[in-house]
C-alpha cells in the first residue's frame, strides 16, 4: 500500500517523525479501527484518527445528537440535533479526510453481536458510557484476540488503558484482562451517570485524544504503551499518574480456572 502525492503532503508532519515515517504512515493507512461510541470520548478519537490517516474507521453508535451533547461532543454542530450520531460523525470525518473509508454501524453493542463485529477490525476503541457495553466489548476483544483501547471519565477525572490479554509479557505471564482490573461491574445505579453528575466538557477531549494516541502507538509501534498500566487524570489538581496492574489468576477469561475448563 503506497501513499499518493497528496497524502504525502497531508501527512508530512508524521512522515518526518523518525518513529513513524513513511512505513508507519502506510501502517496507519492499512489499519481498520472500530470506535464504539461517537460521543464525548469517541468524537476526539475519531477526529484524530481520521486526521492521522487511519485507512478504515468503523463507527458503532445507535444514539441521536441531543442539545445537551454539544457542551462536550464537538464533533457535532447545532444543525445535527436529532440526527443519528453515526451518520453525522461519518459526514464530519469525510470532511476532515476524504482518504479515510468510513463504515457506519448504527447499532448498540451487546454480548450477542460484539464478537462478530469486532473480529472484522484490527483494533477496537471503547468510548461507551455504560458498564454493560464495556464488559461485552472487553470480553469479545479477548475472544477475538483484538487489542482494545478503553477510556472512562468521571466529573473531573479520566482514565485510559490498553488491553492485549491474549498475549504474554516478557516474563511469560499473561497480560491482564479488563476483568483483572475491574472484576465485576458495579451494582446498577451505584455510579451516577453523566446526566446526573455532570462532566467537564474539555476533559472529554483530553481523554479521547489520549486514547487516539494509544491507537496510533498500537498501529505504528513506538515508545511504551499502556498495556498493564492505567493512566489516571485528575483535572482538579492537574495531576497525571500511572498505576500498574497485573494478570489475576482468578479472572474468568484467562485465569487458571478458565484455562482448566477449556
Amino acid at each position: 500500500m503506497s501513499l499518493s502525492s497528496e497524502e504525502v503532503e497531508r501527512y508530512a508532519r508524521h512522515i518526518v517523525l523518525r518513529e513513524i515515517g513513511g512505513p508507519g504512515q502506510n501502517k496507519l493507512k492499512a489499519a481498520r479501527v472500530l470506535v464504539i461510541g461517537a460521543g464525548g470520548l469517541g468524537g476526539p478519537v475519531l477526529q484524530y484518527l481520521a486526521a492521522a490517516g487511519v485507512g478504515t474507521l468503523g463507527i458503532a453508535d445507535d444514539d441521536h445528537v441531543a442539545l445537551s451533547n454539544l457542551q462536550r461532543q464537538v464533533l457535532f454542530a447545532t444543525d445535527d440535533i436529532g440526527r443519528p450520531k453515526a451518520e453525522r460523525a461519518g459526514a464530519a470525518l469525510a470532511a476532515i479526510n476524504p482518504h479515510v473509508a468510513i463504515v457506519l454501524h448504527p447499532m448498540r453493542i451487546t454480548a450477542d453481536n460484539a464478537e462478530g463485529l469486532i473480529a472484522t477490525y484490527d483494533i477496537i476503541v471503547d468510548g461507551s458510557d455504560n458498564f454493560v457495553t464495556r464488559y461485552a466489548v472487553s470480553d469479545a476483544c479477548y475472544s477475538a484476540r483484538r487489542p482494545l483501547v478503553t477510556g472512562s471519565m468521571g466529573t473531573f477525572d479520566g482514565a485510559v488503558t490498553t488491553l492485549r490479554p491474549f498475549e504474554r509479557n516478557a516474563a511469560g505471564t499473561p497480560n491482564p484482562t479488563y476483568r483483572c482490573l475491574f472484576p465485576e461491574p458495579p451494582p446498577e445505579g451505584s455510579v451516577p451517570t453523566c446526566a446526573e453528575a455532570g462532566v467537564l466538557g474539555a476533559l472529554t477531549g483530553i481523554v479521547g485524544s489520549t486514547m487516539a494516541l494509544e491507537v496510533i502507538r498500537e498501529i505504528v509501534g513506538f515508545g511504551e504503551g499502556l498495556v498493564g498500566r492505567l493512566l489516571l487524570m485528575d483535572t482538579r489538581s492537574m495531576r497525571f499518574e500511572t498505576l500498574r496492574y497485573a494478570w489475576d489468576a482468578d479472572n474468568p477469561l484467562s485465569g487458571t480456572a478458565a484455562t482448566a475448563g477449556t
